[in-house]
């Protein structure tokens, strides 16, 4: 009668550890800690090539959410889009009934004055669009990949999207 509880205690003694073991191993190194960092000064290049709205709204996502950790002071604080592939006809006037939700909050994001749209002249004639035909809060540039390099060579962060 005394070996039957001994067993129990036994096994209970060989399984006890498995379970805590399972609960050690769900974090063996222990949980993240959250550390508050103020960003200032922030100057970032954009490098944008999306095809389709949700990846836009993705991008206009980081671009804002940069803007508010760095304060949104346009004296101290700079972000650049560059873009260049297949987002452009959403930036296109004739195409504004479709992507008007789009084109609302891209450009309102250009009100504070530390976000800018950059497009790329030869991308968007190589969709067939002329400057007069882009909405006026993106400003055209001759091409992408030097509007990048120049604002690198004047100390901005380089971003891909």
């Amino acid at each position: 009668m005394c070996r039957l509880p001994q067993a129990l205690l036994l096994l209970a003694g060989l399984l006890l550890p498995f379970g805590g073991v399972a609960a050690e191993t769900e974090a063996p190194w222990g949980r993240a800690q959250a550390k508050e960092i103020e960003y200032q000064n922030q100057k970032v290049v954009l490098d944008v090539t999306v095809d389709n709205v949700e990846r836009m709204n993705a991008v206009l996502d980081r671009a804002s959410y940069i803007n508010n950790l760095t304060g949104g002071n346009p004296l101290s604080n700079s972000i650049v889009l560059v873009l260049h592939g297949n987002e452009i006809p959403f930036f296109a006037v004739e195409n504004y009934a479709e992507y008007e939700e789009l084109m609302t909050r891209a450009q309102s994001l250009t009100v504070g004055g530390v976000i800018e749209f950059r497009m790329c002249r030869q991308a968007a004639k190589g969709h067939g669009y002329d400057p007069k035909d882009i909405h006026g809060f993106l400003t055209l540039v001759p091409m992408a990949e030097a509007e990048i390099i120049r604002y690198q060579k004047k100390g901005y962060a380089f971003l891909q999207y």
